[in-house]
């Protein structure tokens, strides 16, 4: 069984008074052990070994992709599982998008990871299209196994959020809010699921709304008890998912403003 994990660890595991936060990262990644990590906020992670540090104390191969705008993506991959291909998706996204093809025992595995931007539904809607785009380059045509992991930033269509929206303090509330300023924005989880690509946590846990943010004591107030962070898989992917669960407690509730998003995969190494 391949594990996948999904996490924003909020501004490189570090805030500018305290002690750091990366230890506790680092003991709920060894603790799940996935196979596979998109982590995104890995603010200073390009500079002074803090990722080669990080990496080593996981024990997995980190492949990362800068920003311009905003802060570093990485994806993280556990030996023996082999990385075949890797490198950055070339958008002007806010914050970044990285792609690894890993090889398993049913194909080449693409997992992208992206942030998407935390200020305009609008620009979401369009990284959204970008990544699709992406996912749809993937080898293996309309059989791909490909999977896109990270913090969307967005909530999920179908689902009532206007009591949530409405806890917000009016700075964070239009974030999630088209320009109308009543309309909850969703459009970039609908752009995807619009492209074919499959909700795992929603179809493998139907009716739990998959809180990840904000955690107990991680802080976060620009979160009001959302789901912003996701796991998509194309339909052949998907079909290979077993669980996925958001995980909570311990650590988690400290490491960060998020839980990370966990899932087990039907696949292998090869």
């Amino acid at each position: 069984m391949l594990r996948v994990m999904t996490w924003n660890i909020r501004t490189g595991g570090r805030d500018r008074t305290g002690p750091g936060r990366l230890d506790r990262v680092a003991r709920v990644v060894a603790a799940h052990r996935p196979d596979v990590l998109a982590a995104q906020e890995l603010r200073g992670f390009d500079s002074g070994g803090v990722l080669a540090g990080f990496a080593a104390a996981v024990g997995m191969e980190p492949h990362l992709a800068r920003s311009c705008f905003g802060q570093p993506v990485a994806v993280l991959v556990r030996p023996p599982l082999r990385v075949v291909a890797a490198g950055p998706v070339r958008r002007p996204f806010h914050h970044a998008a990285v792609r690894v093809t890993v090889a398993t025992d049913a194909g080449p595995l693409t997992v992208l990871a992206a942030h998407l931007d935390p200020y305009s539904g609008l620009r979401r809607r369009v990284e959204a299209g970008w990544l699709a785009r992406a996912v749809g380059r993937a080898p293996g045509g309309s059989g791909a196994l490909a999977l896109l992991a990270g913090d969307l930033n967005t909530l999920a269509p179908g689902v009532d959020h206007t009591d949530r929206v409405a806890r917000l303090p009016a700075a964070y509330r239009r974030r999630h809010l088209r320009r109308d300023g009543r309309t909850v924005d969703t459009r970039a989880v609908a752009r995807l699921a619009a492209a074919g690509l499959v909700d795992l946590y929603a179809a493998l846990a139907p009716g739990d709304e998959g809180r990840t943010a904000p955690t107990r004591h991680g802080g976060g107030a620009e979160f009001s008890g959302m789901r912003l962070d996701y796991l998509f898989g194309t339909p052949t992917l998907a079909g290979l998912a077993r669980s996925c669960v958001v995980v909570r407690g311990g650590d988690t509730e400290h490491a960060s403003d998020h839980y990370p998003v966990l899932a087990d995969l039907d696949l292998h190494p090869a």
